[in-house]
């Protein structure tokens, strides 16, 4: 009896090891896409007070299925990077804390009839951002995006040059750019999604945790001492030359919100009048325009998703549809989760796979 019970157990055994390689055998490959890092020279970064290149590196994802030998064109998103970010570290040429190509190949494996472009420029500039916003200190970064470098992509890979296959996303200051870009330009894209965004309302400045990091910054007088900063004082310069440029205040041609430690509110009006939430009644048009908008942060993230909160009520209120998320998270350690499982499928669900025959 006890030979009977052991034999059996062996038996168990082999059937359920046959069982897990015939289930490992049977799970389909991951395709894998490729990533080309390009340069485009932009006419409109051109003579940028900051002395930035207007020669930008941009990555793009191509899809398994892209080099397949058909003429098939793909729908096109548009990765917009976070502060302090760039377009290498996010496809693989430099250590990061996330790399989106092994994302979109399982995605895209495992739904190969959504395969999508992805598209990523490097807008890392002297003050470690750009805030995708016109500046001629930083250059018309908004432009660039919504026009040259959607020109470029377009001329130069097979996609569908479309509004309606043409999605607008990002983390962080990402997040920000998609939504101010996208807001401004519904005839370029038709669908938004926006990850964490930072910047979207007005922070009280006079603020305990605020203030002494003004004063911090008013104190720094060169471009030395600006590169040994702290991050929040290096946000802070990037922001006053996206929203408060300068061309006569030299070296860093920008106005900061505190000027011999004292507030300056003209600086603090031209900051709020770059705040989305400040400002969203008047594009309320330009976003009923777009296809479809969705966002979401992290519930550690407390800042960002209270203001996304306020985000979703303005969207409710002029009965706008849109998908709002509160998980449970912070600024970063989901991300990769929530570009695969919730933004990807976002955008498989509105953007157009097919040519428009209008």
């Amino acid at each position: 009896m006890i030979k009977y019970l052991a034999s059996l157990s062996i038996a168990f055994v082999f059937i359920l090891l046959s069982c897990s390689v015939k289930s490992l055998a049977q799970q389909p490959e991951i395709a894998r896409g490729t990533v080309q890092r390009i340069k485009i020279h932009s006419k409109l970064l051109e003579g940028n007070l900051s002395g930035d290149s207007a020669d930008r590196y941009v990555s793009v994802y191509l899809p398994a299925g892209y080099s397949s030998g058909t003429k098939k064109r793909y729908p096109v998103v548009y990765f917009l990077h976070g502060y302090t970010d760039n377009d290498a570290k996010f496809y693989g040429f430099q250590k990061h804390w996330m790399t989106l190509p092994p994302i979109l190949d399982t995605a895209f494996s495992q739904s190969p009839g959504h395969e999508m472009i992805v598209v990523t420029p490097d807008a890392y500039t002297l003050f470690q951002g750009s805030m995708y916003s016109n500046s001629v200190t930083t250059g018309n970064w908004e432009d660039f995006v919504a026009s040259e470098l959607v020109g470029y992509i377009d001329s130069h890979y097979r996609t569908l040059a479309q509004k309606e296959s043409r999605g607008l996303c990002g983390h962080s200051m990402g997040g920000y750019g998609a939504l101010r870009i996208g807001e401004k330009n519904p005839g370029v894209f038709s669908t938004v999604y926006l990850l964490s965004p930072c910047c979207l309302n007005s922070p009280p400045m006079s603020s305990e945790t605020l203030l002494p990091q003004l004063l911090r910054a008013d104190s720094i007088k060169t471009i030395e001492e600006f590169q040994k900063s702290d991050f929040f004082t290096k946000a802070l310069f990037a922001s006053a030359a996206a929203w408060s440029p300068n061309p006569g205040n030299p070296p860093f041609y920008l106005d900061l919100p505190v000027k011999n430690g004292n507030l300056q509110p003209q600086i603090l009006q031209k900051w709020d009048a770059n705040r989305p939430l400040n400002n969203l009644d008047q594009y309320i048009y330009n976003i009923r325009k777009l296809k479809s908008i969705g966002f979401d942060a992290g519930d550690k993230d407390r800042a960002i998703a209270e203001s996304i909160k306020t985000l979703d009520e303005e969207l409710s209120k002029y009965r706008i549809e849109h998908f709002f998320e509160i998980y449970e998270g912070d600024h970063i350690n989901r991300i990769a989760n929530r570009i695969e499982e919730n933004m990807l499928q976002f955008f498989s669900k509105h953007l157009s796979f097919k040519q428009n025959t209008k």
